[in-house]
């Protein structure tokens, strides 16, 4: 496969959406609240209690929802609730409409009105298009798409994967059908 980056990844910013210690790898995962296989690889690195920086991978090509659900997940961030927000989308795929979006918001004790009007602000659809104009630019052709260092990783990881970086400490990932 032709190599298509014209650019590395860009390095951690401090407005990035961090998760776990900082001795773990970095794992750059840039992917979609409404693709499927980013949920499973969501869900493999949280398992393993992987050290992720998520960056947005947000195409309306493939998903009309892509960029309002991505853009909602920074209007929870605005208030401090990007991972538990983003959790509970990769939970419940099948309710990413706004009435879903709103109650996700409420359960987690955001304020709605803030909410709202972050999610429909430039700075939000700003940061999804200039982290999915990255990630294109790094080479991702498809999502999810992992970065540990300027190595590329597309698709859902796999078990040997994970244990090249060390994070197969007792996970126990389920085997591909």
């Amino acid at each position: 496969m032709a190599d298509l980056r014209t650019a590395p990844p860009p390095a951690l910013h401090d407005d990035d959406h961090v998760r776990g210690g900082p001795a773990g790898t970095l794992v750059l995962f840039y992917a979609d609240f409404t693709c499927p296989r980013c949920a499973l690889a969501h869900e493999r690195l949280t398992r393993a209690g992987a050290r992720v920086a998520f960056r947005h991978m947000a195409l309306r090509v493939k998903n009309a929802r892509a960029v309002p659900v991505a853009c909602a997940a920074e209007a929870a961030a605005a208030q401090g609730a990007f991972w538990p927000f983003a959790d509970a989308l990769y939970a419940d795929q099948g309710r990413l409409d706004d009435p879903h979006l709103w109650e996700r918001a409420r359960a987690l004790g955001l304020d709605l009105a803030r909410f709202d009007d972050d999610r429909r602000a430039p700075p939000a659809a700003a940061r999804v298009q200039r982290e999915t104009r990255a990630a294109l630019a790094a080479g991702a052709t498809t999502t999810p798409t992992l970065f540990v260092d300027e190595t590329l990783q597309s698709g859902v990881p796999g078990d040997e994967w994970f244990a090249r970086l060390g994070y197969d400490g007792g996970v126990r990932l389920p085997k591909p059908r």
